[in-house]
């Protein structure tokens, strides 16, 4: 039996050290042809892992696109606020449109009944408004811009059914922000101009009516809240502020009133004023809700 020393040296004599060069030659281009295949391996295996990287975010990216394309909420800035009342990091405020096409005879140059809606000069830039006054008094308040009109017509839904649709939004906005003190849903109403509208200072302001669900479960708190707003308004500019007014509202429709205390439909003017008009008015709204959450009833 051979000794593993006998063994090696008869390796060696079988297999020189010095291979001949057509055994290199072969050998190099058989190492060359398995490095050419795998290196093709791997470009294709990259090439698939950033294909399916690519597609995955495309299909993230359009469904971002899309789930937003009608809702838009915005929250203004915020500031060092003047008062520990109003200090607040979260928003206090929260201000949406159920009918957010409603529109003014001035802005869109008509008459006609049935074209008194727009996508673009509506009531949600007075809502807009609003939150800029807010945020220069230093009150952090959302702003929900949300296409209510386009999501009932892409449903197929009836226009009674807005408050149910404009309700989602409230809801995910109290649920994730529980400073919320206080919610108004923003329109405009259909009065005559010389009922919706008070000269002040030689300027004309649109007149502000403060509407009360008497079938939700916050009524009792609501109309406090509304009549407090109110008065302060009278007390600022006799004349501005139109009332409180208490429906009577389906159990089914209570202007998602029952939701939040504190919480009431603004009609901010009427289909005869001007954006300008309503934007005078807001900027004195906003300040009675300074007063309002600084304690001064």
């Amino acid at each position: 039996m051979q000794n593993d020393k006998e063994i090696f040296d008869l390796l060696k004599d079988m297999y020189p050290q010095h291979p001949s060069k057509k055994f290199v030659a072969l050998t190099e281009n058989t190492l060359r042809q398995q490095a050419r295949s795998m290196n093709k391996k791997r470009i294709i295996t990259r090439f698939s892992v950033m294909t399916s990287v690519f597609l995955v975010c495309s299909f993230i990216f359009s469904w971002l696109i899309l789930s937003s394309e009608d809702s838009k909420v915005s929250i203004n800035g915020y500031g060092a606020a003047s008062s520990n009342a109003i200090d607040e990091k979260e928003p206090v405020v929260y201000i949406y449109h159920s009918h957010n096409t409603e529109s003014f005879i001035p802005e869109l140059q008509t008459e006609k009944p049935n074209q008194m809606f727009s996508h673009t000069k509506n009531v949600t830039l007075v809502g807009k408004e609003l939150s800029k006054a807010l945020k220069k008094l230093q009150i952090k308040a959302i702003h929900d811009e949300t296409d209510i009109a386009g999501i009932l017509k892409r449903k197929g839904l009836p226009f009674s059914d807005s408050y149910k649709v404009s309700r989602e939004n409230l809801q995910q906005a109290l649920a994730e922000h529980n400073s919320i003190r206080m919610i108004f849903d923003i329109h405009r109403d259909s009065l005559k101009r010389q009922d919706s509208t008070i000269e002040i200072k030689g300027e004309n302001y649109a007149r502000i009516q403060f509407t009360v669900s008497k079938t939700s479960e916050n009524y009792e708190v609501n109309k406090k809240f509304a009549t407090q707003l109110h008065k302060q308004l009278e007390e600022l500019y006799p004349g501005l502020s139109r009332g409180v007014e208490e429906k009577e509202v389906t159990p089914e429709n209570t202007y998602n009133q029952e939701l939040h205390d504190n919480s009431i439909l603004l009609n901010i003017g009427s289909i005869e004023n001007t954006l300008e008009e309503t934007y005078r008015t807001t900027d004195i709204f906003a300040q009675v809700v300074k007063n309002y959450l600084e304690g001064r009833n």
